[in-house]
């Protein structure tokens, strides 16, 4: 019987782990390309025969989104498996057609043939959203944890932009690690504030691998926290699951996949950014809940913004630069540095757009609608460089860091700048201590329900 064709659509990420766990070992399969969209410069590489095994000894080629068509017929495709995220649901159903329209099925996978079982129990933080402030959640989720005395892993969605091979299981334990697996922006984005925690975090590409590395973790796990990506439900299968949705883009829960996944997952659901949404948005993100939801627990939550120096900011002329991911395929127009800047009293907001260089321009180019702030894109070195320039170039007093690292340590910024930083804030109750209740009362914790199951496959393919 000859093998069905396979093309998995993605953007280093989810695509590779959808491959690794229902496609790899599967003799009725094989999967003839990726396709990238989303992050720069990953078209042109090959997913590496070390981690595609021994089915596939020359690797797995990955082409551009746009060539879809003409590889459906260049291979003689039969399914193309969408795999990745924050993208609007029309996206999809445009992407579905495309490939209907030449020919092919269209799959997306979910969670019974994607999500590994963990022999130690699992909170899952996801948002329905890039930039709903599902980090600083897993951070508080992780601090109630400490609190009883838990030994604590947290594992990151995957953003394997580098090397496949070097990056099939990463630890970040010290800043130096960061350094060491020569971390993007993105990544450090994610991984630093762990780190200055005190937090072990793993990533990686192959995500069965990374969960047995964290389950054996030197300095113990008693439990995992999965710390979602875009708005991307879990790899690993959750004991809770927790979802952040944002009131500054009220009905966004129900239009981006796969966030409405998320939310019709979680056992929680926190209301982010009380404090600066406005009431018929939160209005208008409660009734989403109650209608695709009802069994949630909502909790209402506020990002609490401070700053390292607020003299930089006051009566300043500022340049905003955001978290990179939250204003691209995120779609704000505005994120931590913006609300600092209007908090603390800055003279105006400099618009970084007539100063931009290189690779800079591309990016405003492809999303028009991020306005008058910098996102702090850093790819690979050149984007690190043309980060540099525009900031140096850009006509203004101070610079204002709403990314959640120390982007000085990176780049050279060249003139007085500060630091923003923000944490989750519950309001009222009930809050995440009381959700998580009789997990840290001993449901969770270091208990657990065996060794871990064989996955078993879909004969279909």
């Amino acid at each position: 019987m000859p093998r069905r064709k396979v093309i998995i659509l993605g953007a280093a990420g989810r695509d590779f782990h959808n491959f690794n766990v229902r496609y790899r070992d599967d003799p009725a399969c094989e999967v003839v390309a990726f396709t990238a969209a989303q992050i720069p410069e990953i078209a042109g590489r090959r997913y590496p025969a070390a981690l595609a095994g021994k089915r596939y000894p020359r690797g797995i080629p990955i082409f551009p989104e746009e060539e879809l068509e003409s590889l459906i017929g260049r291979f003689g495709a039969d399914e193309c498996v969408f795999a990745y995220s924050d993208v609007s649901c029309q996206h999809v159903m445009d992407v579905a057609a495309r490939v209907q329209a030449a020919g092919a099925s269209f799959t997306l996978l979910g969670p019974r043939d994607t999500m590994l079982e963990s022999r130690k129990p699992v909170i899952a933080i996801g948002a329905v959203r890039t930039g709903c402030g599902k980090s600083q959640t897993a951070r508080r989720v992780i601090e109630l944890c400490l609190a009883r005395g838990w030994k604590v892993v947290a594992v990151r969605h995957p953003m394997p932009y580098g090397d496949l091979r070097r990056q099939r299981v990463q630890r970040f334990a010290v800043p130096a690690d960061l350094d060491r697996h020569r971390c993007t922006i993105e990544e450090r984005e994610e991984y630093e504030p762990h780190i200055a925690r005190g937090n072990v975090v793993y990533a990686g590409v192959d995500y069965a691998e990374v969960l047995r590395a964290a389950e054996n973790d030197p300095q113990g796990c008693d439990v995992i926290v999965w710390d979602g990506g875009n708005n991307d439900f879990p790899f690993f299968r959750p004991d809770r699951m927790i979802t952040v949705v944002d009131p500054l883009r009220p009905g966004h829960e129900r239009l981006y996949h796969p966030g409405n996944v998320t939310l019709r997952l979680a056992d929680a659901v926190v209301i982010n950014k009380i404090d600066s949404a406005p009431p018929e948005g939160i209005e208008a993100v409660r009734q989403s809940i109650a209608r695709d939801n009802p069994r949630a627990v909502v909790i209402e939550a506020a990002s609490v913004i401070a700053v390292d120096n607020p003299a930089v900011i006051r009566g300043k002329r500022v340049l905003a630069v955001e978290d990179g991911p939250t204003l691209t395929h995120g779609e704000m127009t505005f994120g931590a540095a913006v609300v600092a800047a209007r908090k603390f009293g800055a003279a105006a907001l400099v618009d970084p757009r007539p100063f931009l260089v290189g690779t800079l321009r591309e990016t405003f180019r492809t999303y028009p609608g991020i306005g008058s702030v910098l996102p702090a894109m850093g790819y690979g070195r050149r984007q690190l460089r043309d980060l540099a320039a525009t900031i140096r170039r850009t006509d203004c007093d101070a610079v204002v860091i709403g990314t959640p690292i120390d982007l000085a340590r990176l780049i050279p910024i060249g003139r007085p700048a500060t630091r923003v930083h923000y944490r989750l804030q519950e309001i009222g109750s009930p809050d995440l201590e009381a959700v998580l209740a009789d997990f840290l009362r001993g449901r969770g914790g270091p208990r657990r329900r065996g060794a871990t199951p064989s996955r078993r496959k879909d004969p279909r393919c």
